[in-house]
């Protein structure tokens, strides 16, 4: 069975990317790497989610560690951005880049994202990331209504689904929008 490393945001959009994976034969190993999540109870949050389904799955996952600070220097000057701007594509290169690193530190062939299943994220701003790096798998999660099912399976499996993407500054937009 080909062996897949599958970089996570959170669990309701692994649940469905994850399950799409092994049904098409792929053994699956998720990888939780979330440093740009905030705050720090927001990451442990949603790191017991992962690894609730992780445990439903009974596949392995891998932990990266959560260094936010390095996160923060790594998107420094592009906090203003909007979603889905430059300061989203260095994020998305920050935890894809780290994926390819721990994939082929753990001998696994390909590695894919799960970022690509949320409405809010464009596949093909990530697929243009992707292309960097020699062992990534493009799937476009959002495909074979791929959002719909993670909705089906979140609630099946009980799994805590956020309100933003991860990062104060996801965090404060969505807020502003609350407002008006």
């Amino acid at each position: 069975m080909p062996k897949i490393l599958v970089h996570m945001c959170c669990a309701p959009c692994a649940s469905a990317s994850a399950e799409r994976l092994m049904i098409d034969g792929n053994e699956v190993v998720l990888y939780f790497c979330n440093s740009n999540i905030y705050p720090r109870e927001e990451y442990d949050k949603r790191l017991h989610y992962a690894r609730k389904l992780a445990n439903i799955l009974d596949v392995v996952i891998e932990e990266d560690q959560y260094d936010h600070e390095l996160w923060l220097s790594k998107i420094s000057g592009y906090e203003n951005e909007p979603e889905r701007g430059k300061r989203c594509s260095i994020c998305f290169d920050f935890s894809l880049a780290r994926a390819s690193t721990i994939a082929k530190r753990l001998d696994i062939p390909l590695f894919t994202t799960t970022l690509t299943i949320s409405p809010h994220k464009s596949s093909y701003q990530i697929f243009d990331i992707g292309k960097k790096y020699d062992n990534f798998y493009p799937v476009n999660f959002k495909k074979q209504n791929g959002f719909l099912r993670s909705l089906e399976l979140s609630d099946k499996n009980e799994l805590y689904r956020q309100s933003y993407c991860g990062c104060e500054f996801s965090l404060r937009n969505q807020k502003l929008k609350s407002t008006h």
